[in-house]
């Protein structure tokens, strides 16, 4: 696996500290090594929530992915180091009180990018997509399986079919089969496109459809790696922040009944009370994925992404969100993608307002408080 290192240095927005990423520092009383060689970073696990779900709830597996390929626009495969070097992982330990489990690296998978990958179906890069996700899914299933919070740093949103399908797979085995997974997918679109829906042909706008069955792959290679335990149901999926939605998209919507809270939904109702609903829907008894995509933040908030739309969330109601899903205590996987710094120009602000945008949303739903 090809690896790209994190540089020790946060940018000076960041809390002081000596370690931003998951550097290890011997001679630091909070550090220990675990039986796998990982280390384990943190002292005092500081949310008050008691997790439902997760045997270890104050340790965090995170996974790093600095993959674009799932859309045409490069940096989105920047957005890890980012974050890191922005102080997240070091404010999820030393504030929050997390173990990490991890390395100091962000896997970038260029050994598995094949030199001829045509477009099959009308989907571009399908091959490299699906080799890079089933890579995804195994680094994420390794830390969910042991009962563990999982924190996927991405990359663009087609890194969901290993994320969710990784953790998904781990829940079904860990309650031996009992238990279905619920997603959340905050996000401007639906991204459930199948590839002969999909006008653009790019596979971060199809995740939703191959993670539920609604597209299947042809073969190991394309996306047939895809297995009934790496699958969510669809009436355990709920959107939140939808505004840019394909007309295909609403017809798969309507025809599968599929819970959809708009940001008109929020506009008439408020957050608090579509968060309500939302959870409502999935149900107290349910372990929860939530997979978070900048973009569904209005422009104002993250301008650093790849296709931002307007009129989207506040930051606040971005954070609420995340709050509320803590909350919950079934909280079982993050994702947090489409962070794309290059896109802001030189000397703006925006990659900046982004990231920190992007921390502030991880740390919410990791458990961050007032109180």
């Amino acid at each position: 696996m090809t690896t790209s290192r994190i540089s020790d240095h946060a940018e000076s927005a960041a809390p002081p500290s000596k370690t931003p990423g998951f550097v290890s520092v011997p001679d630091t009383p909070t550090s220990t090594s675990s039986s796998n060689g990982s280390k384990k970073f943190g002292s005092m696990h500081t949310s008050m929530v008691d997790s439902k779900f997760l045997s270890h709830p104050e340790e965090l597996g995170v996974v790093a992915v600095g993959f674009s390929g799932g859309q045409c626009k490069p940096g989105v495969d920047a957005a890890p180091s980012a974050l890191i070097e922005s102080g997240l992982l070091t404010q999820l330990r030393d504030e929050l009180g997390y173990k990490l489990h991890g390395d100091d690296t962000v896997h970038l998978y260029t050994d598995l990018v094949p030199k001829d990958d045509a477009p099959h179906r009308n989907m571009k890069k399908p091959r490299a997509v699906s080799a890079v996700t089933r890579r995804i899914a195994d680094q994420v299933y390794s830390h969910a399986k042991e009962g563990r919070l999982v924190l996927t740093l991405g990359g663009d949103h087609s890194i969901a079919i290993g994320t969710i399908g990784g953790t998904a797979k781990a829940i079904r085995e860990r309650f031996g089969g009992s238990r279905e997974m619920a997603v959340i997918w905050v996000d401007a679109h639906a991204d459930i496109n199948t590839p002969e829906t999909s006008d653009s042909g790019n596979i971060h706008g199809m995740p939703v459809s191959f993670l539920t069955g609604l597209a299947r792959g042809d073969d190991e290679d394309l996306f047939g790696w895809l297995r009934a335990d790496n699958l969510v149901n669809l009436k355990k999926l709920v959107y939140i922040g939808l505004r840019d939605v394909d007309a295909a998209e609403k017809r798969i919507l309507r025809e599968n009944g599929i819970k959809a809270f708009s940001m008109f939904d929020i506009d008439r109702h408020g957050i608090g009370r579509v968060m309500e609903m939302a959870l409502g829907h999935i149900g107290s008894d349910t372990p929860i994925h939530l997979s978070f995509d900048v973009d569904a933040l209005d422009p104002m908030w993250a301008p650093s992404t790849g296709t931002p739309v307007r009129g989207g969330l506040t930051l606040r109601e971005g954070d609420y969100i995340c709050e509320c899903v803590h909350e919950t205590g079934s909280l079982v996987a993050v994702d947090l993608v489409e962070v794309n710094p290059s896109l802001a120009p030189a000397n703006d602000i925006g990659a900046h307002e982004t990231v920190r945008a992007g921390c502030s949303l991880v740390r919410c739903a990791l458990g961050e408080s007032l109180l």
